[in-house]
């Protein structure tokens, strides 16, 4: 039997323990849909509020929220409407419908490079040389359409108000820009994010996690001068060294990565531009602390004819999987002013910034800078790196701050004061802000195992020796060292703890085995 790999060893304690599991089930399921249970939720939560605290707050940027559905108008004018589209083949036998290029990476051995330069006639020419057969039953593919991959709708009762699914957060951002500047004092640069869901009508979603027809985006739109387009921060991250595959070794199918510094990338001109080398430095440093060493990630140049059609340069960073390999899970552009252009014309509003000068001033398009992160692919690779086993136990090594429950509660014995003094912990830590878990069913040792695989890195129990001296023991996930530490000061300390000015052995006096 062939062994499982991590993504379905993934998925199964995915269902078990209340991460994620396909949406839908009791009507059989829908691909492209996950429902995120309990811990899933909390931890994307968690990781916003990392990314909320490691990007948003050391640069100002500012956060909206705008809506989902958009007129058709604003997609036609950022160029969606139009670029939108992938090609699609329908198999003759079962009807089932596929995204050509894909069929192309996965049996025909293309890379992405390959098929994306390809006309509607060279998909079908390639398919037919390379005999690819629909994967579900064997049958013989049709001519390939292109496909509009958004949502459409009608908004209200009118059949003529097209509306769609955003496919981003981003144009939410730009068609909100006047006021968003204005109640921001007018000031550059400008930094702006959205968090929140985007539609796109995936082909054939076929990846779990990492494909979806509705998911959660992460937009920063940082606004600039594009006669001032230094970056005031560079010197925070120029020594950071990045692994790059760039444009003229992916023209000479050269895939081994290059490392070099930010500052050697951008004197070489590998990165154009100082913000858009800046976040890419962050968006390493952000993915290294939710678990994925540096050499397990990569940035991927995208040729002009890879690029959406709103950049001049762009660039995915990407994480090794170990069920498909290099997949994105954030996007780098530089965007130039083409969708404020793009809205300021198809809208006849001024979206212009002023700034002085000895002449009197001038009105100009401020220019974009666009990291793009995918949150449900963010979580999902969190889960595959912190996946290991220890003694034939499984282990979710979750960084502390975005386990989904931080400590899970238990009395020793259902017993003998044991269950009344372990509820006044639980109780005294949920009031104090933490998000704890109580449990009292079955051998303490099969708790801490179920504590384990569900990523809480610490076991508060509560003993015989609570009653007598007021101190409880604390147990690490990844270690299963543990420590004794007085109730009176557990909050302090456990708040040091998951703010990571303590670490474990800080939290008590160290119990040897």
């Amino acid at each position: 039997m062939k062994p499982k790999d991590k993504y379905e060893i993934i998925s199964e304690l995915a269902k078990r323990r209340g991460y994620f599991w396909p949406s839908y089930e009791i009507y059989g399921g829908v691909s492209g849909f996950l429902t995120f249970g309990p811990l899933g939720a909390l931890l994307k939560r968690r990781i916003e509020d990392k990314f909320r605290s490691f990007y948003m707050r050391p640069l100002g940027i500012l956060e909206v929220e705008t809506s989902v559905i958009m007129p058709g108008e604003v997609l036609e004018a950022s160029g969606h409407v139009e670029s939108f589209k992938e090609p699609t083949v329908e198999c003759i036998k079962c009807q089932r419908k596929f995204r050509a290029d894909h069929l192309l990476q996965e049996f025909g051995d293309m890379t992405d490079t390959e098929t994306e330069k390809l006309g509607l006639q060279a998909v079908m020419d390639e398919i037919g040389n390379r005999d690819i057969r629909c994967p579900e039953c064997g049958g013989k593919f049709s001519k390939p359409e292109q496909f509009m991959t958004m949502f459409t709708t009608t908004i209200g009762p009118y059949s003529d108000a097209v509306g769609y699914g955003r496919p981003e957060a981003a144009q939410g951002i730009f068609v909100e820009f006047k006021r968003i500047f204005e109640s921001a004092r007018e000031r550059l640069p400008l930094g702006v994010v959205q968090i929140g869901h985007a539609l796109r009508n995936e082909i054939s979603p076929r990846q779990g996690p990492v494909r979806l027809r509705e998911f959660t985006i992460i937009d920063v739109e940082f606004f600039l001068d594009p006669e001032n387009r230094k970056c005031d921060r560079l010197d925070e991250v120029e020594n950071e060294e990045l692994r790059l595959i760039i444009a003229e070794n992916k023209l000479k199918d050269v895939t081994e990565p290059v490392t070099v510094t930010v500052k050697e990338a951008l004197n070489r001109g590998i990165i154009k531009e100082e913000w858009l080398a800046y976040f890419m430095a962050l968006a390493k440093k952000f993915l290294v602390e939710l678990g994925v060493p540096e050499e397990q990630q990569r940035f991927i140049e995208k040729l002009e004819w890879e690029r959406a059609h709103y950049s001049v340069q762009g660039f995915d960073q990407e994480v090794y999987l170990d069920r498909w390999g290099w997949t994105e899970v954030s996007g780098h552009n530089y965007r130039t002013d083409y969708d404020l252009s793009r809205h300021m014309k198809a809208s006849g509003v001024d979206l212009t910034a002023f700034k002085e000068s000895e002449s009197g001033g001038k009105r100009f398009i401020p220019h974009v800078i666009e990291p793009s992160f995918g949150l449900d692919r963010l979580a999902y690779v969190a889960l595959e790196y912190a996946y290991t086993k220890r003694k034939n136990r499984t282990l979710l090594s979750l960084s502390r701050d975005v386990a989904p429950v931080q400590a899970s509660v238990f009395p020793l014995v259902s017993k003998d004061g044991l269950p009344e003094k372990a509820k006044e912990v639980y109780l005294m830590l949920i009031s104090e802000g933490f998000v704890v878990e109580w449990d009292e069913s079955g051998s303490i040792g099969r708790r801490y195992a179920r504590a384990d695989e569900a990523g809480t890195p610490l076991g508060i129990t509560v003993d015989y020796q609570t009653l007598e001296d007021g101190t409880v023991t604390l147990r690490d996930r990844d270690s299963w060292r543990q420590v004794r530490s007085e109730i009176d000061n557990l909050s302090q300390r456990l708040h040091g703890y998951f703010r990571n000015k303590l670490d474990f052995e800080g939290l008590g006096e160290l119990i040897e085995r």
